[in-house]
């Protein structure tokens, strides 16, 4: 049984989040073991700023998957008196982000980058005991030795590699206060998302299956992914996939495709190239059956690089192919060719510079959809068959971004990588390379891309050797270049290297082809629905989506309509109630309040002022039932409440008459 023991105030009070007690009293010994005394200061002893940059360096790869998750996470426990932070496997800080009053508190007790929270150092701390213990911990308040740190709240989950290894600590710190349940199930979401990202790059010459019990959970955190080599010999899974093969990793090295989902790695492929199933059924060991997806995977050229999806026969890999059904090469300027005039523009342009070493600039809003655009004209390009590379240069972190550009030598610092390593210029050599976002380079680096662009030559951090790369440039941008120029933030230089043929995407506001968009994005999202009913939109909901400004553009909707796509009934069709209340803030946000209802009052009918209550949810119930077909569940999702309200409130109505069977 655990004991659940929350600090508030100074007291001891009974909680239900969980943390193992026995661990809490283990770590509490060892701190006695570590020479630590509770009233003791802390080891304040923050590792300078170029020790801390070495080590940033030594866990890149870690810290470019972790920090976007990291900002994600900030976004939604933003003004909650608390911070996230990044540790290495030795429990040192790489990163932090939160609240900047939190953030001034935590520094007085050095929960900063550079500062070291291992067990040894700080005693029983969330970051500490989860490496010690190797499992997720939530230290709260009073459970932390050292009377200094009894102000925090600390939730930490441990960091896997794809061997099994641990490499780091995501932790979400905060007032002992303001302690909220759902915080460790938030930080475990992040990891597991850093540690799906680390799978996904990890593997290269892989048959990777992903599988879960239920469709609808294909694609999502929840999914399994196993890799395969081509012969079907394991190499790895992720904890989903443990969890529901019932084996640990060591367990599961024993095993190879054939045992664990009673098939051949030839059946699969075969199965795959044929294109006639959304997905795969699989058999398990166990005698349970599981939906699946299945990738083949080929290495890229460049160590690092991330590995490429084939799709078609185009590709050819060294080690096994897979055809994907057509429906999956979504990305050719052909299926973005929707009808705008001003799309229609834009790709008539850019299919007369393919192929001519012409670079291209792609401008607009951020989500209209520019790397959709540049990975489509690497597709339709000659260079086809050659690595994709994209790199975002606002979400790597300054510090790393040179080298991720243009890699490293072997021995060019102190703990830099055996064999050193491919930049992401490399990477893309006799392909594309893609600089989203490229009005956030630093502005040091922009001289260094200026002189690549310009000689075609790499020369890595550390080497005296140049490299010749040959690579298509697109670069996009959300900001103002010619403003950013003006001010000394980019250099007028670079932008007429890159500015070859300048193209802008309109917003989605502006566009006159939503209706189509919105039916290829639902039929993306039916694709492997269990109900074989198309997804469609009720009339009038179409009519406030064209009324809609998008502030968030095609992230907004593809968001709005995989949430909707969810909550749809049978019949496949999204209605009013199926959409998120805050489309309607949107639309009220532009000057719509007039023409809308409030959201949860959308579907309600007009109501006399000398109406009696009873009367109007009798209405409404009616309305409701009568838009649903007399399905009494559907019409009680709807509404929010029970089938008995319903039956309760509508003592005429007879319930057997519902085509749901109440």
């Amino acid at each position: 049984m655990r004991d659940d023991v929350h600090m508030a105030a100074g007291q001891a009070v009974q909680i239900s989040n969980g943390w193992p007690a026995p661990a809490i009293r283990k770590a509490h010994e060892r701190s006695e073991t570590f020479g630590l005394r509770a009233t003791a200061r802390p080891d304040y002893d923050v590792l300078s700023g170029a020790g801390l940059e070495l080590k940033r360096e030594q866990n890149r790869v870690l810290c470019m998957h972790a920090t976007p998750v990291m900002e994600t996470l900030h976004e939604q426990i933003v003004n909650t008196q608390s911070m996230i932070v990044l540790t290495n496997a030795e429990g040192l800080i790489l990163h932090s982000i939160g609240d900047d009053d939190f953030l001034q508190r935590a520094e007085k007790v050095a929960l900063r980058p550079g500062a070291n929270w291992a067990e040894d150092r700080q005693g029983t701390n969330a970051i500490g005991t989860a490496l010690a213990e190797r499992c997720a911990m939530v230290v709260h308040g009073d459970q932390h030795y050292l009377a200094a740190n009894r102000f925090l709240t600390c939730s930490s989950v441990p960091i896997f590699d794809p061997y099994g290894d641990v490499i780091g600590v995501l932790d979400v710190t905060g007032d002992h206060r303001s302690y909220h349940q759902h915080t460790m199930a938030l930080a475990r979401m992040s990891v597991q998302m850093i540690e799906n990202h680390l799978f996904a790059t990890t593997f290269q010459e892989t048959l990777q299956v992903s599988f879960h019990g239920r469709p609808e959970f294909l694609g999502t955190l929840m999914e399994g992914i196993a890799a395969f080599t081509c012969d079907g010999r394991f190499l790895s899974a992720n904890r989903s996939a443990q969890f529901q093969l019932g084996l640990s990793l060591a367990a599961l090295r024993a095993h190879t495709l054939s045992s664990l989902f009673q098939t051949t790695s030839a059946q699969l492929i075969d199965r795959m190239r044929a294109g006639l199933e959304s997905h795969l059924m699989l058999n398990l060991a166990s005698g349970a059956v599981v939906c699946a997806r299945v990738q083949a995977r080929r290495a890229t050229l460049a160590e690092g690089a991330r590995p490429a999806v084939v799709h078609g026969a185009a590709a050819q890999p060294a080690a096994c192919t897979m055809a994907q059904p057509p429906s999956m090469g979504l990305s050719r300027l052909s299926y973005l060719d929707t009808g705008d005039p001003q799309v229609a523009l834009v790709i008539a342009k850019v299919r007369k510079v393919i192929g001519k070493d012409i670079p291209v600039l792609v401008t607009g809003e951020t989500g209209t959809g520019k790397e959709l655009l540049a990975q489509a004209i690497h597709n339709d390009s000659p260079r086809r068959d050659q690595p994709f590379v994209a790199v975002n240069c606002a979400s790597i972190p300054e510090t790393l971004i040179e080298s991720e550009l243009f890699g490293y030598e072997e021995g060019a610092f102190t703990g830099a990588r055996r064999k050193g390593a491919a930049g992401k210029l490399l990477q893309a050599n006799g392909g594309t390379l893609f600089l989203d976002e490229i009005g956030d380079m630093p502005y040091p680096l922009q001289v260094r891309l200026l002189r690549v662009l310009q000689e075609r030559m790499v020369n890595p951090l550390g080497s005296t050797k140049t490299i010749p790369v040959d690579i298509a440039i697109i670069c996009a941008t959300h900001r103002d270049l010619r403003e950013m120029i003006a001010q000394n933030r980019f250099r007028e230089d670079l932008y007429y290297r890159l500015n070859g043929l300048v193209v802008r995407l309109p917003p989605l506001r502006d566009r006159t082809d939503l209706a189509v968009v919105i039916q290829k994005l639902l039929h993306r999202e039916s694709h492997g629905r269990a109900n074989a009913q198309p997804l469609s939109v009720a009339p009038d909901v179409m009519a406030l989506f064209e009324r809609c400004a998008w502030p968030g553009n095609f992230r907004q909707l593809g968001n709005l309509l995989r949430t909707a796509a969810a909550m749809v009934d049978d019949d496949g069709q999204i209605r009013r109630e199926h959409l998120p209340d805050d489309f309607f803030d949107d639309l009220r946000g532009c000057g719509q309040s007039q023409a809308l209802p409030p959201a949860r009052a959308h579907a309600e009918p007009l109501v006399p002022e000398d109406a009696r209550l009873e009367d109007v949810t009798a209405s409404t119930i009616a309305a409701t039932l009568a838009r649903h077909g007399g399905n009494v569940s559907a019409a009680a999702r709807a509404l929010g409440v029970s089938r008995n309200t319903i039956y309760r409130k509508m003592p005429a109505a007879d319930p057997g008459r519902g085509p749901d069977g109440a």
